[in-house]
């Protein structure tokens, strides 16, 4: 009989550095935001909290403690957040750039697994976000659960 403990793998918040790791990597994300042409006017009106918002919706969808559902919002809000924005592919793809950029300069494990999951997460999100953006109404429930990511998984193909 094997006694070798079984090695647990450690959820993508954890592997990241934990909750710590994201507030920096958001806070100094939207402090570049300010000064780029393509994203600034996106960002324009952001609250002082929007930073810290991001980081506990991102790290809680990554396995991190509830803190962005149970005391700021929820995924229906986030989502709501968006609606008749019209954003662009060209915001987007600037956007991914300058957080995945920002993600190196804080530093984020750069391993392929860990930046597997974490570019495969931005892009599905930040693609959601544009077609949320150009819809009159959210198209989720008000009680819908969190979006959760993980080690290789997809959401499976998109049908609207």
């Amino acid at each position: 009989m094997n006694t070798t403990p079984k090695a647990v793998v450690p959820t993508l918040y954890e592997w990241a550095g934990g909750m710590e790791k994201f507030e920096a990597w958001t806070d100094l994300f939207y402090q570049r935001v300010k000064e780029d042409a393509v994203l600034a006017p996106v960002f324009a009106g952001m609250s002082a909290d929007h930073a810290r918002h991001v980081a506990h919706f991102i790290a809680e969808v990554f396995h991190g403690p509830a803190k962005y559902s149970t005391e700021e919002g929820s995924h229906y809000e986030m989502i709501h957040h968006h609606l008749g924005k019209h954003l662009t592919e060209g915001q987007r793809q600037r956007w991914i750039g300058l957080i995945l950029d920002t993600a190196d300069v804080i530093g984020l494990p750069d391993d392929p697994e860990f930046r597997s999951a974490l570019v495969g997460y931005l892009e599905w999100g930040s693609r959601l976000a544009v077609i949320n953006s150009k819809a009159g109404v959210v198209s989720e429930q008000v009680d819908a659960t969190m979006p959760s990511w993980g080690w290789g998984e997809t959401g499976g193909p998109y049908i609207p």
